[in-house]
């Protein structure tokens, strides 16, 4: 990247810049323009592009003049809400999405949006028929999703923090594809989603992805008007978790990584010890179920909530095999929605105060891994077994954040989980505030 007013500074510190008016917010958004003209042609990140007319937040906020992406599927007044999907063609919004104006409440400038999968319901960016989102780290390799775009982006230090949210996975997977922080925070910690309201089950939960834990605390902060978290806290008893409900293996470089954020967090003076899942299969089945209740609501209720432009024949393999297979498996999984609400989460915090996990199994795959086009029974097993560890705090909304944990053995990031019960972000980023303090930093190729 050329020098600009972004410099390598992220937002806590370009704050700090913006107050002593050593930069201006519009130099930091002609900064934004000039880098995303560099990176995004590779990466394919950005959706709508507004850094010529941006909607410019509360002056006396506390991120007044920091620019920012909001995720395709939350409403910014004028422009259109895509949710990442071809089936319809978007009308301008109405009106601001509840956490659009906390985050312009907050004082952050939008700048435009980022790109997601079809209707969030992917791990990966990635389209039939389209462009993928890339890693920066290396662009063979996936972004993770469903806020990829913007934790690719973030991660390329394109913009320096990133509006995301989170329905099982899509704050947590990104920002460990990418090597950022991404907290899910608790169920009613920032303004409701329309999204979550609709649901049997409210399982979306707003937040950003950025590259410093102080980030994600200053933003929490700044959005909720809770103080701000500033370094770590007292000790606890950590469970460390490696086997998700989902079973299967974890790989050899993510299981490294949660051995030696452990460790770390042994050498502080934590009680570590092992923790097993409480919860098992039936939980991840119930879940797959609601998942593609999820999908057969957009392909049965499209018309009604997109449009009459809406053609569920566009919609891609994914959503149509989800959907079918809520069809099916459905009727033989009577009582699955009472059982994901009555899911016994409390009980895995009997013994602990805080879970350490892998985010996910395995490295983030390569493009093509976990294409929506690839058929859909080996996709949906590819898919349960990958991101085993995630859901389970949105069905409780209990909090959780990914933690960059260091490289695997092809340079990718790898990202470790803590998480907590509901109420806890506090606790979960002073924790995470000492796993960042042994992490090497690493740019990213494109940066």
């Amino acid at each position: 990247m050329p020098d600009d007013a972004l410099g390598d500074d992220d937002v806590t510190a370009l704050v700090a810049r913006l107050r002593r008016r050593e930069v201006s917010a519009a130099e930091l958004r002609a900064a934004v323009a000039g880098r995303l003209a560099t990176v995004d042609p590779v990466l394919h990140g950005l959706g709508l592009d507004r850094t010529d007319a941006p909607v410019v937040g509360n002056p006396e906020g506390p991120l007044a003049g920091v620019p920012t992406l909001v995720k395709e599927n939350t409403d910014v007044a004028g422009w259109p809400t895509t949710n990442g999907s071809a089936a319809y063609v978007p009308a301008p919004a109405r009106a601001h999405a509840a956490v659009t104006q906390q985050l312009l409440g907050a004082g952050l400038d939008l700048v435009g949006t980022s790109r997601m999968p079809e209707f969030g319901l992917n791990a990966t960016t990635e389209f039939v028929d389209v462009e993928p989102t890339r890693n920066p780290v290396d662009p063979a390799f996936s972004a993770g999703a469903s806020s990829g775009g913007a934790a690719a982006l973030v991660a390329a230090g394109a913009v320096p923090l990133a509006h995301a949210n989170d329905g099982g996975e899509s704050i947590r997977i990104p920002a460990a594809a990418c090597g950022l922080v991404g907290l899910k925070p608790s169920r009613g910690a920032l303004a409701p989603s329309a999204h979550g309201a609709m649901m049997p089950i409210d399982l979306v939960a707003d937040g950003v992805v950025t590259r410093t834990v102080r980030d994600t605390a200053l933003v929490l902060s700044a959005m909720t008007g809770r103080p701000r978290v500033e370094g770590p806290g007292r000790r606890l008893r950590v469970g460390v978790m490696l086997h998700s409900p989902a079973g299967g293996e974890v790989d050899a470089d993510t299981r490294a990584a949660v051995e030696r954020s452990a460790a770390v967090l042994d050498a502080a003076g934590h009680v570590v010890e092992p923790h097993r899942p409480a919860v098992g299969k039936g939980f991840v089945d119930d879940f797959l179920v609601y998942w593609g209740l999820l999908a057969f609501s957009v392909a049965a209720g499209g018309r009604t909530a997109f449009g009459r432009s809406f053609d569920r024949s566009r919609l891609d393999p994914l959503t149509r095999g989800l959907a079918r297979h809520f069809l099916t498996t459905g009727p033989r999984r009577p009582g699955f929605l009472r059982r994901l609400r009555r899911v016994a989460y409390r009980a895995e915090f009997t013994h602990h105060d805080v879970l350490l996990s892998p985010v996910l199994a395995h490295r983030t795959p390569e493009l093509g891994w976990l294409h929506p086009a690839v058929p859909f029974e080996e996709l949906r097993e590819r898919l349960v077994r990958y991101v085993g560890f995630t859901p389970l705090q949105n069905v409780a909304g209990a909090p959780a954040v990914a933690v960059p944990a260091g490289r695997d053995g092809r340079g990718l990031p790898v990202g470790v989980q803590l998480a907590g019960l509901p109420g806890d972000e506090a606790r979960l980023l002073e924790v995470a505030y000492e796993l960042e303090a042994t992490r090497v930093p690493q740019r990213c190729a494109l940066r």
